[in-house]
C-alpha cells in the first residue's frame, strides 16, 4: 500500500471517533441555551431572547410567542439593568423533547430602584422548562412556575 492509501484509511477510521467525542451532547446544548438566554436578558436584547423560544410556545397562563415578545419589549423599556442568576437542577432528554428544572432569580433596576423581580435572595423561583429539538437546536416550548406579568 502506498503512503496516501494508509493516510486516507487512518483518516477514515479516526474521523468518526473524533467527531463522536467533539460533537456536543443534547444536555450541553440545553445548558448553552440557558447561558445564552440569560446573557440576552441581561443585555436587554428581545430578538436574542426570542431566538431561544419556539414559535409554538404556550404556557399555563395563555402566553404565546407573540405575547411574550411584546411583554419583554415593554419590560425592557421600563427597566434599565438586569442580572440573571440560575441553577439547573435537572435535565431530562427523550428523543426530540427535553425537560429542565431550573431555580431562577432576576434582579432589575428602574431608575434608582433595584430589587428582585423573580424570586428573592433566600428563595429562587423553581421553574420547569419544556424544550423541543428543531434539527440540532433546542428551543423552549413551554414553561411552568412563573406568572409572566405584562
Amino acid at each position: 500500500m502506498s503512503k496516501k492509501t494508509v493516510i486516507l484509511l487512518c483518516l477514515l477510521i479516526i474521523s468518526p471517533i473524533i467527531i463522536y467525542f467533539l460533537w456536543p451532547t443534547d444536555e450541553s446544548r440545553i445548558r448553552k441555551l440557558f447561558r445564552e438566554g440569560a446573557k440576552a436578558i441581561e443585555a436587554r436584547k428581545v430578538e436574542e431572547v426570542m431566538s431561544k423560544v419556539s414559535f409554538n410556545y404556550t404556557d399555563e397562563y395563555g402566553m404565546n410567542y407573540i405575547y411574550m415578545k411584546e411583554a419583554l419589549t415593554r419590560i425592557f423599556q421600563k427597566m434599565d439593568k438586569f442580572s440573571v442568576e440560575y441553577k439547573i437542577n435537572n435535565i431530562e432528554v427523550k428523543d426530540e423533547n427535553a425537560f429542565a428544572e431550573v431555580d431562577v432569580r432576576v434582579v432589575a433596576s428602574s431608575g434608582t430602584d433595584t430589587g428582585y423581580v423573580v424570586g428573592d435572595a433566600p428563595n429562587p423561583v423553581h421553574m420547569k422548562f419544556y424544550l423541543e429539538k428543531i434539527r440540532t437546536k433546542w428551543l423552549v416550548s413551554k414553561t411552568e412556575g412563573l406568572k409572566f406579568v405584562y
